[in-house]
C-alpha cells in the first residue's frame, strides 16, 4: 500500500545491497522535482527567488514568514548529486505544508542541480560543493554564500544528506554554545522508520548511537562544508541529517522528513 504522498506504508528496514564503491540506486529528474517545489511554493504563498550561479544555472530559494516570527530557520538539500532522497524530502515537506506557525523559514531545495543530471556527488564541473565554503570558488557556493549574507542570523539550520556507505540513519549536531538540546529525541522518532547506524566511528568521528558531535576548531578544518560555514557565520546551532542511501527511497525520504519534523517541533 502507498500513503497519500506516494510512499510505501510499512517501510522496508533492510538495505538493498546495491551500493558498491559509490551510490548505485535510483536517480531523479531534478528539474521535475524543482518544478514541483515551485508549484507547492506558489500554492502556499512562499516568496520565490532564483539565484544566478554561472552560465544559465539558477538556484531556487524560498522564504516565508508569519506576522510575528519567534524563530528563524534555514533548511537546505541537494548539495550532492548522488543523494536524491534529500530534495525529494524537501519536495514532500513543501507539498504537505506543515510548518511551525511561529517560524520564519528559508529553504534551498537543491544546491547542486547539475550533479543530479549525472548522478555524481560533485557538480558537472567536478567540484564537491560541500567542501567549498571556506573561501568559495564555485559559482554555486558563491551565489549561496552571497544570498545567506543577505539574511538575518538563524536560530538553527538543517542540512539534508545521504550516505551511500551508511548502515542506518545518523546525524551531526554542530553547537557553538552551551544551550541545552535533546538531539537523541530525533533518533527516537526516526528509529521506527529506518535503522540507526551504530557503527562506533563514521568518517573517523565518534558515533554516539547515531549522533556525531564534530570538532569545531576552524584551524583543523582545511575544507569547510556548508554546516561549518553556517555555525561560523549565521547560527550557533546546525544539524546535518544523513539517510542511508542503500535503503529503499521511501525509507530514506521518510527518515529525513521525520527527522526534520522532530527538529522543527
Amino acid at each position: 500500500m502507498r500513503d497519500r504522498h506516494g510512499l510505501s506504508q510499512g517501510l522496508p528496514m533492510k538495505p538493498l545491497g546495491n551500493n558498491q564503491n559509490s551510490y548505485r540506486g535510483e536517480t531523479i529528474d531534478i528539474e521535475g522535482v524543482l518544478r514541483d517545489c515551485v508549484a507547492a511554493a506558489e500554492q502556499f504563498g512562499w516568496e520565490i527567488q532564483w539565484l544566478p550561479a554561472g552560465d544559465e544555472l539558477r538556484l531556487l530559494t524560498l522564504h516565508r514568514a508569519p506576522a510575528e516570527p519567534k524563530r528563524r530557520l534555514c533548511l537546505s538539500s541537494g548539495i550532492h548529486g548522488d543523494e536524491p532522497a534529500a530534495p525529494l524530502a524537501m519536495r514532500q515537506m513543501l507539498q504537505e505544508n506543515v510548518w511551525p506557525a511561529d517560524a520564519e523559514l528559508w529553504l534551498c531545495p537543491c544546491l547542486n542541480p547539475t550533479g543530479f543530471s549525472v548522478n555524481t556527488r560533485e557538480s558537472t564541473a567536478g567540484d564537491d560543493l560541500n567542501r567549498d565554503y571556506k573561501q568559495p570558488q564555485t559559482p554555486e557556493i558563491k551565489a549561496h554564500v552571497e544570498w545567506l549574507g543577505q539574511q538575518p542570523d538563524f536560530d538553527f539550520t538543517i542540512q539534508l544528506h545521504e550516505d551511500w556507505e551508511a548502515k542506518g540513519f545518523y546525524f551531526y549536531e554542530l553547537k557553538m554554545n552551551d544551550t541545552p538540546t535533546q538531539p537523541h529525541r530525533v533518533l527516537d522518532v526516526v528509529r521506527p522508520i529506518c535503522p540507526i547506524d551504530l557503527t562506533p566511528k563514521i568518517d573517523g568521528r565518534k558515533n554516539d548511537r547515531g549522533l556525531i558531535l564534530p570538532e569545531l576548531d576552524p584551524a583543523v578544518r582545511e575544507l569547510w562544508p556548508e554546516a561549518f560555514w553556517l555555525v561560523m557565520n549565521k547560527t550557533r546551532l546546525s544539524y546535518t541529517c544523513e539517510a542511508p542511501s542503500d535503503f529503499p527511497m521511501a525509507t530514506r525520504v521518510s527518515a529525513l522528513t521525520e527527522a526534520v519534523r522532530a527538529l522543527l517541533n
